[in-house]
């Protein structure tokens, strides 16, 4: 019986640089026991989770590959590590204003032709790599913040895939791989 479910829209980083930010919050829960972030493969939040029929998945990846056709790849760089005051660790992303551009225009399709809210977060888009959130303890940020930046790593790469991810047995699962429609 399909039902309600938990959706999500983000850029993945390409191997072997989702790995090496997958092994950074294995550190961190090795080491600090902050894993929440483990919850999900390493991405940029580019649609904030919304709830949606499971029944019309299909269309809904249809109508994103239909969004998608002529959307040529961003250049994406990993570089550093940010914070969100003492609440959230992230991996820094550095883009040029086509990935800003990306995410607006996506929340306007969201909105307009997939009946979706535009949240908050979706309006004050800020690209970034969650390492550790929200098990991460004010007594333990100093300690897993240092961890994080003895660990981290620069890199970059070109997104031109979208990817549907789902909710499922309490993990964020990729779902869809919808491919950018032009390259350069």
């Amino acid at each position: 019986m399909k039902s309600i479910q938990k959706y999500f829209l983000a850029l993945l980083p390409p191997e072997p640089l989702l790995s090496k930010s997958t092994q950074i919050k294995e550190q961190l829960r090795d080491r600090h026991q902050v894993k929440y972030a483990l919850k999900s493969p390493p991405h940029i939040t580019v649609k904030m989770p919304f709830s949606y029929n499971e029944a019309k998945e299909d269309l809904l990846a249809e109508k994103l590959g239909e969004f998608l056709k002529d959307q040529a790849p961003l250049a994406i760089s990993i570089a550093g590590i940010g914070t969100f005051g003492s609440r959230v660790i992230f991996q820094q992303i550095i883009s040029d204003e086509l990935l800003w551009d990306f995410q607006s225009r996506l929340g306007v399709f969201c909105k307009r032709e997939l009946l979706l809210t535009n949240e908050l977060s979706d309006r004050n888009f800020h690209p970034h790599m969650t390492l550790a959130f929200k098990d991460l303890k004010p007594s333990k940020f100093s300690a897993v913040l240092e961890t994080c930046k003895a660990l981290q790593f620069s890199g970059n790469f070109l997104a031109d895939k979208l990817f549907l991810l789902k909710r499922l047995e309490g993990k964020w699962k990729i779902c869809r791989e919808l491919q950018f429609g032009r390259s350069f």
